[in-house]
């Protein structure tokens, strides 16, 4: 792979972010840091959305100015992510500069080719999902499906894009591409909504929505969310229809566009069209994934059940966010939706990183230190059949990101450390020593080190200071490339003293946790 480009939805800053917006950005952060694993060149977007009604009515009654409201509010965003290491290479706000100009150049050029005309306009509209409604967008008491609130009725002349002329052709592209809509089943749900598509608002009367972006060619004009969002994803690569920068020729088109399945309609439809008109490359796959509920129940500011990631990370006591992001990674298969509760998140992190992965680099570094004094002997370095195990996790775990399974490569990781785990216990290396096995103790010892090394480098996505803990401890280049990775990394020699062992990962709720916590 010479590039690889994601991208995540942008965050509207009408509110705080919470565990939602966590999930989709820990899930494209590792994805992210996989395929760092596998090219050198790895873009990874993110933002926020900071024009509409939502933000002027808002800002209004906050006594702000929409700027002020959305620069507080943006800092939220970009500190939640900062907590939680999102690696992110560009956080793009619709309110920068050049983003709005290139936004407005690209409304003149669709206006100038007939892509975008002038039409007046009654309709449903729908302040929660600044989007103009249809009846079966309602539910029987004529509320809105998803905000359970009554559109309002709205009657304006407004311009629209010309939608419908790209139907035939966004079908044609979703059915000759079965994997461009990741998880496979929800491509039905976005050919069903295409079958009664029309055309859609592009723009907002300035009397009636101020804090958008002018639409050049008209003052008495702002352009709707549509091109002004989902543009996002060019304009942050210097992208504008008059000087394309480097950076947009070198990455685009993007390689997965990570997205909450309740915005799919517009990304697999309205932003495919859009790219369409502007005759540019279309992404090669959007994965639509599922929300997360706190408990089993959807996250309601009025049941009072909407979690932050910092809260998490404070009512645990975390140095580090890898427990979080494993979590959090790891909460639903691909597409469907996962939950989050504090006993799920205290019993898998415990099971996974300190009881399994964690006590086993643990227990193993500290008999090679009891029996050999951290030395590794020449005679200990051998073949085993486990490598090969290891060769195959390798290719499992490729193979599942190369289809966006992020819970599932992490399935693959934890069945290769239960392996090693029993394999430790079948062979007891305790026992051999006691029985004066020295060569085949070692021998146990070293297979065991070295797949350990294969093992942080694939939870490195996942748990990056997990991991770079683990490669210290081995002396172990994390930074080394999967397909170049081999089984001869730990070299004889001394590999570590008694001092040198940390525990990588401390139980949630342990005494030893709570006592570093006190300290």
């Amino acid at each position: 792979m010479d590039k690889f480009y994601t991208t995540t939805a942008i965050d509207y800053v009408n509110g705080a972010p919470h565990i939602g917006h966590a999930y989709e950005k820990i899930l494209t952060d590792v994805i992210a840091r996989h395929f760092m694993q596998r090219t050198n060149d790895v873009f990874m977007l993110t933002g926020t959305d900071e024009h509409g009604i939502k933000i002027q009515k808002t800002s209004s009654e906050l006594k702000m100015s929409p700027k002020e409201f959305c620069d507080a509010n943006a800092k939220k965003f970009t500190d939640a992510w900062k907590l939680l290491d999102i690696n992110y290479s560009k956080f793009i706000r619709t309110t920068d500069e050049d983003h709005k100009k290139a936004v407005q150049n690209i409304f003149e050029k669709l206006l100038k080719q007939g892509d975008i005309y002038k039409h007046s306009y009654k309709g449903l509209y729908c302040a929660g999902c600044e989007a103009f409604l249809a009846e079966k967008d309602l539910d029987e008491n004529g509320n809105c499906l998803i905000h359970k609130k009554k559109p309002e009725v709205v009657q304006e002349e407004n311009y629209f894009f010309k939608l419908t002329k790209y139907k035939d052709a966004i079908i044609k592209h979703i059915k000759n591409n079965p994997n461009f809509i990741i998880p496979t089943f929800r491509a039905n749900e976005v050919l069903n909504q295409l079958e009664n598509i029309e055309d859609i608002s592009v723009s907002r009367i300035k009397a009636n929505v101020s804090w958008g972006i002018d639409v050049l060619s008209d003052k008495e004009q702002v352009i709707y969310v549509w091109i002004d969002a989902l543009s996002n994803y060019i304009t942050a690569l210097g992208y504008d229809t008059v000087n394309n920068s480097g950076l947009f020729k070198k990455y685009w088109p993007a390689d997965v566009q990570v997205i909450g399945k309740d915005i799919l309609k517009f990304h697999s439809i309205y932003w495919l069209a859009i790219l369409m008109a502007l005759n540019l490359p279309l992404p090669k796959h959007i994965l639509a994934h599922g929300w997360i509920t706190i408990d089993e129940t959807k996250m309601s500011k009025s049941l009072g059940n909407v979690v932050s990631p910092k809260s998490i990370i404070e009512a645990f006591g975390l140095k580090e966010p890898d427990a979080l992001r494993y979590y959090m990674a790891t909460a639903a298969p691909v597409g469907k939706d996962g939950n989050y509760s504090d006993d799920d998140f205290k019993e898998k992190v415990n099971a996974h990183l300190a009881n399994s992965m964690g006590n086993l680099l643990n227990r193993s570094l500290s008999m090679l230190v009891k029996y050999f004094d951290g030395e590794i002997k020449q005679e200990f370095i051998k073949d085993s059949i486990l490598f090969e195990q290891a060769k195959r996790t390798i290719g499992e775990v490729k193979h599942c990101f190369d289809y966006f399974e992020v819970a599932e490569a992490a399935l693959k990781i934890n069945e290769l450390v239960d392996l090693v785990n029993k394999y430790v216990t079948d062979n007891a290396p305790w026992t051999l020593a006691k029985e004066n096995q020295i060569e085949k103790c070692g021998e146990v010892l070293y297979t065991t080190l070295e797949i350990m090394c294969t093992i942080s480098s694939l939870i490195y996505p996942y748990c990056p200071n997990i991991a770079l803990k683990m490669a210290k401890q081995l002396k172990y280049d994390i930074n080394t490339k999967l397909d170049d990775m081999k089984f001869n990394n730990i070299k004889a020699g001394k590999l570590i003293s008694k001092e040198e062992i940390t525990p990588v990962f401390l139980r949630l709720d342990s005494e030893l946790a709570k006592d570093k916590k006190s300290k």
